[in-house]
């Protein structure tokens, strides 16, 4: 069976389109995405502006187009945070499934987890143990943690790398105090969120999903021997704290010079930074690995998944 995830995030319109069936691997055909960075095209009182749901509209009819191209036999589409908490959701959600032809499944912040820790856990597999996960897209970071399928407690806070970037770092590069005030910020959000992990058992494995902690791993971690030849990246927690204050010094056009750092991630990568530090450090966590699976190969387990019990 071929299948279309579509990925409706807070930076990016992704679709992957992969072939799948019960009980083996899925296997990517193509990838294709719109960098959008809705969080710029928010209005004062949380809206997204008319200009922003055009270009999202836009970028939606064009990932429709390449599944229709590709001859996905199912399209999953999905919408996060950006959607899911805009003033104007219901409107913009709307004229997405009109662009669309078909309903769109807006994830939760502890769905998206769910959804998240699945692929996780069948990337690393039972011998990873009790795994902690932390995911940070462009409006929200998700922590999860578990030793089964799905995790034992899930959890979405609103520390996105794109979010923070507005909120926090308005000025590029930003001021020594905007940094300062992202990460008391970000400790004051995590620790009731540390306290409640603490209840679960010391994590065997720590993980990291998302595109921005990727980038961040091929900045400031070193890559490691892995299964069938497959390099595993690792990213230390002092390592990245290392490289938040080079990264604030250096503008935003010429972070793409860096290694690991892509055009549509310069302008959050610094806030995406400070979150994971802060993150990592309010979990008492040293290091991560991260995963190469994450959020669109969740939602397409959880559809084979359903399809094989009826």
């Amino acid at each position: 069976m071929r299948l279309g995830v579509l990925d409706i995030g807070s930076n990016t319109v992704h679709l992957l389109v992969a072939t799948a069936r019960a009980g083996g691997r899925p296997t990517a055909r193509t990838s294709d995405r719109t960098v959008l960075r809705l969080m710029r095209y928010l209005t004062p009182d949380g809206a997204i502006s008319e200009e922003g749901v055009s270009a999202l509209v836009d970028a939606v009819t064009r990932a429709r187009l390449r599944a229709e191209t590709e001859g996905v036999d199912e399209l999953l589409a999905t919408a996060t945070s950006a959607v899911r908490d805009a003033v104007n959701g219901a409107e913009v959600i709307a004229r997405i499934e009109a662009a669309l032809g078909q309903p769109l499944q807006v994830l939760g912040g502890e769905t998206e987890a769910r959804f998240t820790f699945l692929a996780v856990r069948r990337w690393f597999g039972w011998s990873a143990g009790q795994i902690l996960l932390f995911d940070i897209g462009g409006g929200s970071l998700e922590i999860a943690g578990g030793a089964d399928e799905l995790p034992d407690l899930a959890e979405s806070v609103a520390l996105g790398a794109g979010r923070m970037t507005v909120q926090f770092l308005p000025d590029d590069p930003p001021r020594d105090d905007e940094i300062e005030a992202l990460r008391d910020h970000a400790a004051s959000v995590l620790a009731p969120v540390a306290d409640r992990f603490a209840a679960l058992p010391r994590p065997d494995h720590v993980v990291g999903s998302s595109k921005a902690i990727r980038s961040l791993a091929k900045l400031a971690g070193f890559p490691v021997p892995g299964w069938s030849g497959i390099e595993r990246m690792v990213l230390p927690r002092t390592a990245l704290k290392d490289w938040i204050p080079r990264l604030a010094r250096i503008p935003a056009e010429a972070r793409q010079e860096l290694p690991g750092i892509t055009p549509d991630r310069t302008f959050q990568i610094v806030a995406g930074a400070v979150v994971l530090h802060q993150a990592m450090k309010a979990m008492d966590v040293d290091e991560l690995e991260v995963s190469p699976w994450a959020l669109r190969e969740g939602v397409l387990l959880r559809y084979i998944e359903s399809l094989a019990q009826g």
